[in-house]
Parts: structure tokens; sequence; C-alpha cells
């Protein structure tokens, strides 16, 4: 080549060396792209969490592609450099030709720029290295991480096992507490089906003893309103009603009075005879009463009365007289039994003179306690 320069040789190898270089770099890059695609695919199907594999090799991808973009940008960098060197050793080759220097300084100039040039090649050769070393470490920090995970998610199913397994033997426990007390609801229940059925039975016995004796009742109150009609004979203001007979008070009270007159005393008497006659038929296993209700109109009560507050203490007043009148004429006290009702159940609704004197009245009534 010496010989050439020096023979004025104009054969320039500088281009095909740069095209030697940068076809080198490029080999170099596909090499590493090939190799992180290779490492990645890899690492991904390898892993058991590869989904969250692949977004971290994702985000890492896009950061090494970002270094490699820069690599690129550093490649066109170096042969912008490249050639502004060939520009400016042709430049300079020019000026040395043109200014006669000698051929060993232009060599020696290029020399340097290879050497330039190969110290650039070694600092991205390192570069790559670290990278690499870089993604190795990326690789490793990863696989740490799934094996934590691997082992966080063998401790859940752990203690999910273990709280499974509680919870069961606690709804054992739980349902055998149920069953026991279910099994002592249905013996309780037995035993009150039984006793219901008892006391249905006992039940069923007392209706029909109070049916019949009813219906014996029914017989002596018959017979009982009959007499009483019999022996007051066509008194007025006397009159039977169902099961009971109706006292006007106007027979056995003078107004707003509870003392009774002597007419009522007079027909009480021959009342009095009735009942002690039927004290002896009766039989002594029925067990009845006469009930004596006390009624009044709804005339109001004087101020200032001290012997009664109200209709209803004068109706008490009425019928605790008639009474006291009976028992004095011989009736058993035990068979008599006065209540007061005052105006409260009016048997006419209206507020003539008429219907006045209908609510007032005394009600005798046979029946059984």
């Amino acid at each position: 080549m010496l010989n050439r320069i020096f023979n004025n040789d104009k054969t320039n190898t500088w281009p095909a060396f740069v095209d030697l270089f940068s076809n080198l770099v490029i080999i170099l890059i596909f090499l590493l792209i090939v190799f992180v695609f290779l490492w990645t695919t890899t690492s991904v199907f390898n892993k058991r969490t590869g989904a969250q594999t692949i977004a971290e090799l994702k985000q890492t991808n896009a950061e090494q592609s970002e270094k490699i973009r820069q690599m690129e940008n550093d490649e066109r960098d170096a042969m912008q450099l490249l050639i502004q060197a060939r520009a400016n050793l042709e430049n300079a080759e020019t000026d040395l030709n043109a200014q006669n220097l000698s051929m060993i300084d232009l060599i020696t100039a290029y020399e340097n720029q290879v050497n330039k040039l190969q110290s650039e090649d070694a600092a991205a050769k390192a570069q790559i290295i670290a990278m690499q070393e870089q993604l190795d470490a990326q690789a490793a920090i990863t696989s740490a991480q799934i094996a934590e995970l691997e082992q966080q998610r063998q401790q859940i199913e752990s203690q999910m096992s273990a709280q499974i397994a509680k919870q069961s033997a606690e709804y054992a426990e739980e349902l055998k507490k149920l069953n026991d007390a279910l099994s002592a609801v249905e013996a309780s229940a037995r035993d009150q089906e039984a006793k219901y059925v008892e006391m249905s039975n006992r039940l069923n016995k007392a209706l029909a003893d109070k049916v019949a004796e009813l219906n014996e009742m029914k017989q002596f109150q018959s017979a009982f309103y009959r007499a009483i009609k019999t022996a007051l004979g066509d008194t007025t203001g006397i009159e039977t009603d169902g099961d009971r007979f109706i006292v006007s008070s106007d027979i056995l009270f003078s107004t707003g009075s509870y003392k009774l007159s002597r007419e009522g005393k007079n027909q009480l008497r021959l009342i009095s005879n009735v009942i002690k006659d039927f004290e002896e038929k009766i039989p002594s296993d029925v067990d009845w009463i006469i009930r004596i209700d006390g009624h009044t109109d709804t005339t109001p009560v004087i101020p200032g009365n001290r012997a009664y507050r109200n209709n209803m203490q004068l109706a008490m007043l009425r019928a605790t007289a008639v009474m006291n009148e009976l028992v004095a004429d011989g009736v058993s006290a035990r068979r008599l039994v006065p209540t007061g009702f005052g105006d409260l159940h009016p048997v006419a609704l209206g507020n003539d003179k008429e219907s006045m004197q209908k609510n007032r009245r005394i009600e005798l009534q046979l029946t059984n306690k």
C-alpha cells in the first residue's frame, strides 16, 4: 500500500472499511435483538405466572427497545462521524497532496482515526454487555418475585384449608346441637300432644256435663218463671222476657230512692216464696244463682246527693236492697248476686216518658254460676 501511496496510486480503501464496520455493528444489534426475544419467550412460557411476567417483560422490553433505539442513534452518529472523518481524511489527503505533506503523517492520522473507531466499537460492545447483564439481573429478580408469589399462594391455600376445616367442625357441632334440640322439641311436642288429647277429652266431658246442666237448668228456668208469673198474677209492671223476668222499679222504689216501698216488699215476698220452693226442688249438684240486675233511666243525678254520685251507684243500691229483702224473707244469700248497670243497657232508646219508665227496672235471672 505504501508503494502505491508513494507511487501516487489514488486507490482508496476507506469506504470499504466503513461499510464493513457498519455491517458488523448491524449484525451485533440484530444478534442482540434475537437474543432478547429468545430469552423473553423462554422466560414467559416457563413460568406459572406468565401473564404477570409478560407484563413486566413488556415494560423491560420497552426499556430495552428505547436503549436499542439509542444505540441506533449512536450508530447513526458514528456513521456520520465516520463519513465526516472520511471527508476530513479526503480533505486532509487533498491538503497533504496540495501541501506536499509526507505520506507517513497521513498514515499516522489514518491509524489514529481507526484506533478511535475501534475504541468506540469497544465502548459499544461494553455497553451491549452491560445491557445483557442488566437483563440477566432483571430476569433473576422476576424469578425471585415469582417464587415469593408462589410461596404466598401456598400459605394462603394452607390458611384457607385450615379455616374451612375449622368452620366445618363448628358447623357439624352446631348441626348436632340443632338436631338434639329438634329431638327434644319433638319429644316435648309428643308430650304436649298427649296432654292436649287428655285435656281435650276432659274438656269434651266438661262441655257435655255443662250442656246437660244447662239443659237441666232450662227446665228449672221455665218452671221457675211460670211459678213467678203464677204467684204474681196479673200485677202491672212485671213481665217475662226470655230467660228472665222484669220488675219495674216504679213498683219497688219511689223516684230517685233505693228504699223499697210497701207494695214492692209485698211483691218481693211473693217472689221469695217461689225461690224458697225451688231451693228444695233443684238438685243439690246443680250450682245455680239468681242474678239481680239494677237498671236506671238516663235522668242525671241531682247534684249534692250524698247517697250516691251517679246512676250506676243508684242501680247497685236498688239491686242490693232487693237482695236484702229476699234474704229477709228467707231466701239463702248464697243464691243471690246483685249487680248494677245504671243507664248503660236501656231496653228502649227514646227519651219520652214511656221509654224512660221501661228502662227503670230490676231484672231477675235464674242461671248457673
